[in-house]
């Protein structure tokens, strides 16, 4: 299976060294406040405001999934709920991980799991 996912960065920084977000795709993530997704047929555009970053997400069932982050307690759920069976979440979760990475999800706090 191809990728699912390309990240784009604004022109000042590709090629620098990013420090991506420790991530586990056994805890909640969501999405970070200052992103904005917008649907397109071959799946999405995020954008990060505060970053300038754009990723493209190239289909809709990552996409449900990113939309759906908030109402699951972890990324492998949230997974399962698009209709992505454990045996195929490979590409799915390396494609949130890079999204955790570019700062387009965030980890959820326990207060807000909580709320």
């Amino acid at each position: 299976m191809r990728g699912l996912l390309i990240v784009s960065a604004p022109a000042q920084e590709r090629g620098a060294a990013s420090s991506p977000a420790e991530f586990d795709p056994d805890h909640a993530w969501r999405l970070h406040p200052q992103v904005a997704i917008r649907p397109e047929p071959f799946g999405a555009l995020l954008y990060h405001f505060g970053t300038r970053k754009l990723s493209f997400l190239k289909n809709r069932t990552i996409l449900a999934v990113v939309q759906s982050l908030a109402d699951y307690p972890d990324l492998r759920a949230a997974c399962r709920a698009a209709g992505v069976e454990d045996s195929q979440q490979g590409p799915y979760l390396h494609a949130l991980g890079v999204l955790a990475g570019s700062s387009m999800l965030v980890p959820t706090d326990e207060e807000e799991r909580r709320a």
